[in-house]
């Protein structure tokens, strides 16, 4: 804003906060914005045209020393911020998964900012408390899981799953790790963890931070249709125990990352319930289609798991973050984590949650009011009816790609993802050769440039068996088959145009 200018607002004072008066008329302002960046979502390129540190040289190095009128940090917000993101609202971003905000989760988030409600003891936060409760119970309900589950919010299936393998560390027998750590202590073995090959890397993650370590975990490989082999699973544990190893945790995935493989669970848990294994489902992604009961097959097993992620800032139009850890045995998970000094002790204690003894962090937002609003809005059926679609859009896309002979599908479609490359039908015989492989890699690489560069789709890509793979993934409410058929037309433009 230039010195000739008149600011709408008022500088702030030298004590206090914005006046409420003020705020109103701020607030106004910013849902005005907000509506509109949503009206016009489709007229922003999906990823921006910038170049690394654009934005931060257009920015002060230090901080402003003295109050700046709102009306030039909006007006940097709009000329700064706002067009230059990578557009995850977008209908036409499909790349990794799709993380988007409904209108109604956008407005829950809104107020629990202005409540600011600290989630970590009954007393502090009461009715944040008893909605999350609520909340949960609902989500497992709508996921089909019965009644024995318990759960509480998380902000990414990372702490999720890390939270699940402490607890399952905590459960081994004798182990006491809780009180006495793991290092310095050769009287026992080392531990072993268990996951497919297609499994995501915060398990590797969670390992390293538990003290398992890299070397602990076991990677049990997949097959065709890029789901863990349970026979090897089960092979793989009986050697163990013969070598010294101390096996007690298996993740078994429903829609892994790159390709929403199911691994089957019916059969990991027959395995985990005879090895005495503590059984984690990662459905991070795939868990919001269960919502639909037509897919409650894939998850058959699930209900055995000791403990689940569902992610809904993945799939459930949530904002971002907010992810469900639900569990079995919660008093296992109270027992792991707690500790209460005296300025958290409170006399309700014993009959209410306080969701901080259940976890790592003290400090928890309040993540379920924005889950109550949005849940309310759609209902559970609407939910499912929008996953419904996504799956919908999916599979037609996954039969264009099926008839043409110059493409190749190389997952198969359970949920919204697809997989796919392009290989023309002279290669088809060829295709897997060390030379040709290489050069398809990178015609592929190229082929997902250009689509990216269009600005009108984005997507991702992955490898599988050796493959450039790319993903479309379709799990926006605002997506629709338009946008679908665009993203099909872009990638067969960008063969046309890319040299063999």
């Amino acid at each position: 804003m230039s010195d000739g200018e008149r600011s709408r607002y008022r500088i702030a004072p030298k004590f206090g906060d914005m006046d409420p008066a003020e705020f109103r008329a701020a607030a106004h302002e910013v849902a005005d914005m907000a509506a509109n960046y949503l009206d016009r979502l489709e007229s922003f390129p999906v990823l921006p045209d910038i170049t690394p540190g654009s934005i931060r040289a257009q920015l002060p190095a230090g901080p402003p020393a003295r109050p700046e009128a709102l009306d030039a940090i909006l007006s940097d917000y709009s000329r700064l911020i706002e067009p230059n993101i990578t557009h995850w609202q977008h209908p036409g971003f499909m790349a990794y998964f799709s993380s988007v905000a409904s209108g109604p989760g956008i407005l829950g988030e809104w107020l629990a900012s202005v409540l600011n409600s600290n989630v970590m003891v009954w007393r502090n936060a009461p009715a944040s408390t008893e909605l999350e409760e609520v909340v949960v119970s609902w989500l497992r309900q709508m996921v089909g899981l019965p009644d024995v589950f318990d759960g509480m919010f998380t902000d990414t299936a990372s702490v999720s799953s890390l939270l699940a393998l402490v607890a399952a560390r905590h459960a081994v027998p004798g182990l006491d790790a809780r009180d006495e750590g793991l290092a310095g202590r050769p009287e026992i073995g080392r531990l072993r963890v268990y996951c497919s090959t297609e499994a995501h890397f915060s398990i590797h993650k969670a390992a390293v931070v538990a003290g398992i370590g890299k070397a602990g975990i076991r990677l049990i490989p997949a097959d065709e249709q890029f789901a863990m082999r349970a026979e090897a699973l089960a092979d793989a544990v009986v050697q163990d125990r013969r070598d010294g190893w101390w096996p007690f945790f298996v993740t078994a995935t429903v829609g892994t990352t790159s390709s929403t493989g199911i691994d089957p669970v019916g059969a990991i848990a027959d395995i985990c319930a005879r090895e005495r294994l503590w059984l984690h489902v990662d459905a991070a992604y795939g868990g919001a289609a269960a919502l639909v009961s037509a897919y409650r097959p894939h998850f058959n097993g699930w209900e055995r798991a000791d403990s689940i992620v569902v992610n809904p800032h993945k799939w459930m139009f949530t904002p971002f973050d907010a992810s469900l850890l639900l569990f079995r045995k919660p008093e296992l998970f109270r027992d792991a984590f707690r500790l209460v000094p005296e300025y958290l002790r409170t006399g309700e204690a014993p009959t209410v949650h306080n969701f901080n003894e259940y976890g790592i962090q003290l400090g928890r937002r309040f993540r379920a009011l924005k889950m109550w609003m949005l849940i309310r809005y759609f209902g559970a059926e609407g939910m499912a009816d929008r996953i419904r679609e996504n799956c919908r859009q999916a599979r037609e896309l996954a039969a264009w790609i099926d008839a043409d002979p110059d493409w190749e599908r190389l997952a198969p479609v359970p949920f919204g993802t697809v997989c796919l490359r392009h290989r023309s039908a002279a290669l088809a015989s060829s295709a897997e050769e060390p030379e040709v492989l290489a050069r398809l890699n990178a015609r592929n690489a190229a082929i997902l440039e250009r689509v990216n560069q269009s600005g009108k789709i984005f997507l991702s890509h992955t490898a599988l068996r050796g493959r450039y793979t790319i993903r479309v993934s379709i799990g926006n409410p605002r997506t629709r088959m338009e946008h679908v058929r665009l993203c099909w037309d872009l990638l067969r433009d960008a063969a046309s145009l890319t040299a063999a």
